[in-house]
């Protein structure tokens, strides 16, 4: 892979599509252009447990946030790039029905309350609104 070369990026529970814009020897720099899956909410060091000392919110890298990612993690990509604000969003929705088909599972509660502070933050950030 080369510079300038569009890829899709795995970096923690999250996946983009993103330009590269350096090569190192195990890394590649990703500029994120879009979000196809957006990252898991909670500690990823104890996935799906509520009882940690920190439950953290995970939002997903913002648009041209450059991000060194390891050279297995990145695969050529060669679909249309969606456009970055709806490409979150329906990444948003998509995390969202899959943690509210377990209302009682308290992982998937504390979860969607998690990413409702995330979304909050987004909506300032990118001046959109997000339903879930």
């Amino acid at each position: 892979m080369e510079v300038g070369q569009i890829v899709k990026a795995f970096n923690k529970t999250g996946t983009y599509i993103g330009e590269i814009t350096d090569s190192r020897p195990e890394t590649y720099t990703v500029r994120m252009l879009a979000v196809l899956t957006h990252p898991r909410q909670g500690d990823l060091h104890n996935p799906n447990q509520v009882d940690v000392p920190f439950f953290h919110e995970r939002k997903a890298l913002a648009f041209r946030e450059q991000a060194n990612i390891p050279l297995n993690m990145v695969h050529t990509f060669e679909d249309e790039i969606p456009h970055y604000p709806d490409s979150l969003q329906d990444a948003i929705r998509k995390l969202a029905e899959k943690l509210k088909a377990k209302p009682e599972d308290p992982f998937s509660i504390r979860s969607l309350e998690a990413l409702n502070g995330v979304i909050k933050e987004y909506e300032l950030m990118y001046s959109m609104k997000i339903n879930i």
